[in-house]
């Protein structure tokens, strides 16, 4: 499918700019740059939210509950947000936990998890671990029934969305009912057709992709550990149901639908959908792109049924 008209909009001011030498960028003034490149995203639904402060295996960790309308218990979901495991929350992340919350009715958890490079491998995963953790423990307290807590993350969330998912199974729990896999990065190699075919010129390129992973990982070798990279995990069997969505105009766009490859190879319910025309990131982007609305809705619906 060629380029969606709303991404080519997008991208077009962004390719005339001067080109950025991504490997002159420290962290914080990458922090700066995608902050002020994602705007504000207006018109989420209004729910109530109230921060948490929870003992992590370094630390506090932030975690924000976003409460649906009604009386629970509610259903519960963990998100973590994308952002190569380099950037933070944004107004995008905000706006996707609230539509979750208020369209599905479920308790969503967005967690604040440690930054690399201040926090390297394996410290975001070991903190959104953790975070899932609390969340089914304090499930009657904070209104949740830990019976259906699921995950879901966007791009390097989606990466630790499939690691929490492989702790549990390897750590004896939590149970968790579904995971959510956003244009996931499951792979550090970076060496895929769609890294080929989707280099530059659609948001994410191939070189921040590496500059990412150099500032994530304490060495590259680490890269070949399965909690970097889970498309390296020798088994999958055993995992929960899964829906993975990934975008046409995306270097990640293989790694992500190999995993679901595997996922489904190994007999774990799976649904894959390749998103045509999109770009990397346009799940958090639902101002710009109407495609945004439909994935957001297909999430839903596979969390209801996971819920049912």
């Amino acid at each position: 499918m060629p380029l969606d008209p709303q991404a080519q909009t997008f991208l077009e001011p962004l390719n005339a700019a001067e080109p950025v030498d991504v490997w002159a960028l420290s962290a914080e003034q990458s922090r700066a740059l995608f902050t002020e490149l994602g705007g504000a995203a207006e018109g989420a639904p209004s729910v109530k939210s109230t921060e948490h402060r929870i003992d992590g295996p370094d630390g506090p960790i932030g975690l924000r509950l976003y409460h649906p309308p009604g009386t629970g218990p509610f259903p519960m979901l963990a998100y973590f947000h994308g952002g190569g495991f380099v950037l933070g929350l944004n107004s995008g992340h905000d706006w996707v936990a609230r539509w979750l919350a208020h369209e599905t009715g479920c308790l969503v958890g967005l967690v604040d998890y440690r930054l690399a490079p201040e926090a390297p491998f394996p410290a975001a995963p070991e903190d959104c671990f953790r975070a899932v953790q609390w969340m089914s423990e304090q499930a009657t307290h904070i209104g949740g029934r830990a019976e259906t807590l699921a995950v879901a993350g966007d791009s390097a969330g989606g990466n630790l969305a499939a690691v929490v998912a492989l702790m549990a199974r390897e750590r004896g729990g939590p149970h968790l009912a579904h995971q959510i896999l956003l244009c996931p990065v499951t792979d550090y190699a970076c060496d895929t057709p769609s890294y080929e075919e989707n280099s530059e010129g659609y948001l994410l390129t191939r070189e921040f992709m590496r500059w990412f992973w150099k500032h994530y990982l304490p060495e590259p070798e680490a890269g070949d550990d399965p909690y970097a990279s889970p498309l390296r995990t020798e088994n999958l069997t055993g995992l929960p149901p899964a829906t993975v969505l990934t975008a046409e105009y995306d270097p990640l766009r293989d790694e992500g639908e190999a995993y679901a490859g595997r996922l489904i190879a190994a007999g774990v319910p799976t649904q894959l959908t390749r998103y045509s025309g999109m770009i990397h990131g346009f799940f958090t982007m639902p101002n710009l792109f109407e495609q945004t609305t439909a994935a957001l809705e297909q999430c839903g619906e596979a969390l209801r049924r996971a819920w049912a």
